[in-house]
């Protein structure tokens, strides 16, 4: 069965639209991922999004997935929906390379990261993994062994990282749905570069385990990446609650029970920059539009500084992956001496670093979410561009002026982090494009816990200003 021939291919259509559709019957899970398949063949070779295709595996697992919807008995909401995971989430039948020459002859894991094997048991269908910049640890996406990812909005510039390979593959419409990690911004800032919704949980929202060594404390969570929030909201559902392996997924949990409901008129912060950190004036205005936007929904908005003692942290931010690192290459010999130069000499400065540098860094972190904690008992959601540059050429790092000043290789990334090391929810969800058409995210954050508080001020947005109708040009 297929679908009529006056709707749009099925590459194009939303995760929930296909649920809808399949326990309708009319149309199957093999029918989506056909259409999917076709897509990717159609536009990954200019794209470079998906590093790794199971063509066979996920043709079988449709079939297994349209049989099960005509029996009545799909595994959730989610059972026969195409998505992609990144390639630094372990994966049973595919190899994980996380873009390091290291890696490359590894073969696959004999088991699947947690949160994989959630959406494998909702019923998912797992079409292949997603490009990442070597070790996840950059704001664009590119590797010495797969090399450059582009940006369906304009294939010269850069998706963003380090979830670049996952948000073209789905702006792109290879899967209405991707599996990304955000340690420091690498699902929020992708996702404004490309015209997506993207996701991060709450520390533990979504349970971690089984899978490659840490390398940015407890700061990287996994979450998901769509065309529209509803799309996000079911994958999320899917994925999240406690697992006794994560303790942090238990109090996460107990923290979401005692979250307020969503849905009521909030006290929204709009933070337009961090000190005198420079934006680009496309994105401070359209930024602005959406913070302006949200009080049309009824919210009470006041643009302000934001109070928190966030300068320690940005200090110390470097710390993160350069004791990630030198760890990582003590315990695999082998991964250093095949990493590039930059990472090579990131694990050294780890290395030197003294131990109470760590315990330094710990502090901080612990009395940033006891700030937090505070803040948000009298302000309920804050509101800041998710990140500070449109996206730059994809063969560069960083972009080294914002707004005519220089900036260093985080400049572009100044709104992200310090949300990671707070372990709070966000959200980017897109606003009005630029002059020249190139997206731009908002970004909302909530008090740790209240996950589904924002997703529902976003959903409302959605509902309110909707952008799934844009689409790129490319390719």
């Amino acid at each position: 069965m297929s679908a009529p021939a006056d709707t749009p291919p099925l590459w194009q259509w939303p995760a929930t639209a296909l649920a809808a559709a399949y326990r309708a019957g009319s149309v199957t899970p093999l029918d989506a991922v056909r259409s999917c398949l076709a897509r990717i063949h159609a536009v990954n070779p200019a794209l470079n999004a998906l590093i790794a295709l199971r063509e066979d595996g996920v043709l079988a697992d449709a079939e297994a997935s349209t049989e099960r919807f005509r029996a009545g008995a799909p595994r959730s909401r989610l059972d026969g929906v195409p998505l992609s995971i990144k390639d630094n989430l372990l994966t049973a039948d595919l190899p994980t390379v996380w873009g390091s020459p290291g890696l490359h002859a590894h073969p696959p894991a004999r088991h699947d990261e947690q949160p994989v094997a959630r959406v494998r048991a909702a019923g998912a269908l797992i079409v292949g993994k997603t490009n990442v910049p070597e070790f996840t640890l950059e704001g664009y996406t590119a590797n010495p062994v797969f090399g450059v990812t582009r940006n369906p909005w304009d294939r010269a510039l850069t998706p963003g990282g380090s979830s670049g390979g996952a948000v073209a593959s789905v702006a792109a419409g290879c899967t209405p749905l991707a599996l990304g990690t955000d340690g420091g911004g690498s699902i929020r800032r992708p996702a404004s570069h490309a015209g997506l919704a993207g996701f991060k949980p709450s520390i533990g929202a979504i349970a971690r385990g089984d899978g490659l060594p840490i390398l940015l404390l407890d700061f990287e969570v996994v979450g998901p990446i769509a065309r529209q929030v509803a799309d996000l909201r079911l994958m999320f559902e899917a994925l999240r609650g406690p697992w006794a392996g994560d303790r942090a997924s238990l109090a996460c949990h107990a923290a979401a029970q005692r979250a307020p409901e969503p849905g009521r008129p909030l006290r929204v912060l709009y933070v337009p920059t961090l000190g005198q950190a420079p934006v680009d004036p496309a994105v401070a205005a359209a930024c602005h539009e959406g913070a302006r936007r949200l009080g049309e929904l009824g919210h009470t908005v006041r643009v302000g500084e934001l109070p928190l003692a966030i300068d320690a942290m940005t200090r110390q931010w470097p710390l993160v992956g350069q004791i990630g690192l030198a760890a990582l290459f003590q315990a695999h010999p082998a991964w250093g001496e095949l990493a590039s130069p930059r990472y090579r000499q990131m694990a050294a400065d780890g290395h030197a670093v003294p131990a109470h540098a760590l315990w330094d860094l710990l502090e901080t972190v612990a009395q940033l979410r006891r700030d937090c904690a505070a803040f948000f008992a009298e302000t309920d959601l804050i509101a800041m561009p998710s990140a500070a540059a449109l996206p730059w050429p994809a063969e560069q790092a960083f972009p080294p002026v914002i707004d005519g000043q220089p900036v260093g290789p985080r400049g572009h990334a100044v709104f992200t982090g310090w949300v990671n090391a707070a372990g709070l929810p966000a959200v980017s969800v897109p606003v009005a494009p630029s002059p020249t058409s190139l997206p731009i995210g908002l970004q909302l954050i909530g008090a740790y816990g209240a996950d589904d508080g924002v997703l529902a001020v976003a959903q409302a947005f959605e509902d309110r200003f909707p952008w799934a109708q844009r689409r790129p040009l490319q390719p």
